[in-house]
């Protein structure tokens, strides 16, 4: 089934399967942990400082700069036949540079946790791991419908990603969807970007009920705890550390995060 499937990307291009003789590079960190989950790291070529699992397969493969500082020419001598990026991590200046010389752009943006099932077998079609995929897909469902069957009591979070200056994620974001299955509602209910800035003094922050501070990307450590729970905006507030990679990444380390939030939640109520 999974080969019938019509491989359309995010910016809607139509791709056909691809065999063997793929060769991929791959600019997103949770796309590159699908490639290598689906069997096929040795068709990767290329990645960038930020995908880091699986450790011991994505140690030997070069990497081409970072997710927003993508060495081109480094890319160039690589060969690719496909390259994988996304439209919230990649630059859109880079993208256009690359269909210069690059056979294939795989476009990604899933935005809510469910958009993985059609990253699997976009992924898995597209070089011939449609099987490999739909075993995903089952292990996705398992755990979605686990997390939907809790039904936990809604609270509203405050998600940090950085600070200086400070920053969230809108709702209309694939965070904020995969942290409403365990009913954290992220803050503000509305914003005019899709990673707002903010300041602690804003009305809306007195509405958290909890504060979650994301290990990604901002490196957020226990050290920053207590110091953001002495704010005058938080006094008196939970504020605890998430594993930004159970909450950001798609692809197949979603899977692990959907078991992730069922405790993390229970933790927390």
């Amino acid at each position: 089934m999974g080969a019938l499937r019509e491989l359309r990307d995010a910016a809607g291009t139509l791709h056909r399967p691809s065999g063997a003789s793929a060769r991929i590079v791959c600019l997103v960190p949770s796309l590159t942990e699908l490639i290598c989950d689906l069997g096929l790291a040795a068709q990767l070529v290329g990645r960038t400082g930020f995908c880091i699992h699986p450790r011991h397969l994505v140690k030997g493969i070069p990497k081409v700069g970072g997710t927003k500082t993508v060495d081109l020419e480094r890319i160039r001598a690589l060969e690719p036949t496909h390259v994988i990026l996304n439209i919230d991590e990649n630059e859109k200046a880079t993208a256009e540079a690359l269909a210069a010389f690059v056979p294939a752009l795989v476009v990604t943006h899933p935005l809510s946790p469910l958009d993985n099932l059609a990253l699997y077998r976009l992924i898995g079609g597209l070089f011939r791991r449609g099987a490999e995929a739909e075993k995903l897909c089952a292990r996705f469902r398992t755990g979605y419908d686990a997390i939907t069957l809790d039904q936990p009591a809604l609270r509203k979070a405050l998600y940090l990603i950085w600070k200086d200056p400070w920053m969230t994620v809108s709702r209309d974001t694939y965070i904020a969807r995969t942290l409403s299955l365990a009913g954290l509602m992220t803050l503000p209910e509305t914003a005019a970007s899709r990673y707002p800035r903010f300041s602690p003094d804003d009305p809306w922050c007195a509405e958290a009920e909890v504060v979650l501070l994301s290990t990604e990307p901002y490196s957020f450590r226990e050290k920053h705890v207590a110091k953001i729970a002495a704010l005058p905006a938080f006094a008196g507030k939970p504020v605890r550390l998430i594993d930004g990679e159970m909450t950001s990444w798609y692809g197949s380390r979603a899977i692990e995060g959907l078991a992730y939030l069922r405790e993390f939640r229970r933790s927390i109520a």
